[in-house]
């Protein structure tokens, strides 16, 4: 009930920004046809390539963080770098572009002395707050198995946030071009900061993401043979998955399910249910949440079977987390089966 109601809420929270912009309003017909048009519209940009691009050299600015209280053998350091992205579609740059406060990727890290293996954590949506994320991870636990650590930002949230926007971040956005758009910008700077951290002398990079974060984990590692682990918690799946949960398509069951197979095929892009698993299946662990209902246990599961990774479910909900302590015990078995650990004592 806590996870529908904070559903409920965030959802009349978007009411007004969806009345002005939503496709819902669309009859069934008009829905099918325009998400017809940007399938095919894929097809021709994409000519085969790969939607994502690899990455590239950055030299972020580092500053002290400010107003954080560090222990002596721990900095904790702001990096920004430029974004420099480029819409896939080009039709759409002006209006993605126009929110300049999304042009500098952003995270936080927790640092040793000397570069240790480096775990990252990605958010959900609404979220990355530093402060808040310091308090939803284990910062601490991570450090002492030996982890350096670093909060990640995704496009539009966070300290990317567009200032003076109320409601909801513009990504995942109802327009499916905008949220196909959101995670190629999120796997391009990524990939930039893994490039820059492995140069920075850290010796091995894994990931961990929680709901939004944990689709980004997950299409992270389609991507990136090297990463070290990957864990998704309580996360996304598929986008088509969510919108029919919600009820964004469609109340008529037969109808419901066409728009959400269209809308399945025009995601396929930045789908990792539709991608190879680039690393080993035994540096995967899904988590998933039992009474979750907002990214239902059918995600993780979806995610779990298609990698053939391992799934751990908590008891508890997406956002009262019952049973989450006994998730982080298995994740730390996982990461000392891979001798991450030692490898930096």
């Amino acid at each position: 009930m806590f996870d529908r109601a904070a559903t409920w809420a965030a959802y009349a929270q978007s009411a007004r920004v969806r009345r002005r912009n939503s496709s819902e309003s669309f009859s069934h017909e008009h829905r099918i046809a325009l998400l017809g048009r940007l399938q095919k519209r894929y097809r021709e940009v994409l000519g085969g390539d790969d939607y994502f691009r690899e990455a590239r050299t950055v030299d972020p600015e580092v500053r002290p963080a400010e107003g954080v209280r560090a222990s002596p053998e721990t900095d904790v350091v702001d990096v920004r770098w430029p974004s420099d992205y480029e819409t896939y579609l080009h039709e759409l740059s002006e209006r993605y572009h126009s929110k300049v406060d999304n042009r500098r990727a952003a995270a936080r890290l927790f640092l040793h002395p000397r570069p240790r293996p480096m775990v990252i954590l990605v958010h959900g949506y609404m979220a990355g707050q530093y402060e808040i994320e310091q308090r939803m991870w284990p910062i601490a636990w991570l450090q002492r198995l030996g982890f350096d650590v670093a909060l990640f930002v995704l496009p539009f949230h966070g300290v990317r946030a567009i200032r003076g926007r109320s409601g909801p971040p513009p990504f995942p956005s109802s327009d499916p071009r905008l949220s196909n758009e959101g995670f190629r910008q999120a796997m391009a700077d990524l990939r930039d900061f893994i490039a820059w951290l492995r140069d920075r002398g850290h010796p091995s990079v894994g990931m961990m993401g929680m709901s939004l974060g944990g689709y980004t984990t997950a299409l992270a590692a389609t991507l990136e043979s090297e990463l070290s682990f990957a864990v998704p918690i309580i996360p996304l799946a598929s986008l088509a998955d969510f919108a029919s949960d919600q009820g964004r398509l469609g109340h008529e069951p037969n109808q419901r399910r066409e728009q959400r197979a269209a809308l399945e095929r025009v995601h396929r892009v930045i789908s990792p249910l539709h991608r190879p698993l680039c690393l080993d299946s035994e540096r995967v662990l899904v988590v998933g949440a039992s009474a979750d209902r907002i990214t239902p246990i059918a995600h993780a599961q979806k995610l779990a079977g298609h990698f053939r990774a391992p799934l751990h479910r908590w008891y508890g909900g997406h956002l009262l987390q019952l049973g989450r302590g006994d998730a982080f015990r298995e994740i730390g078995r996982l990461l000392r089966s891979l001798d991450l650990v030692d490898s930096c004592a």
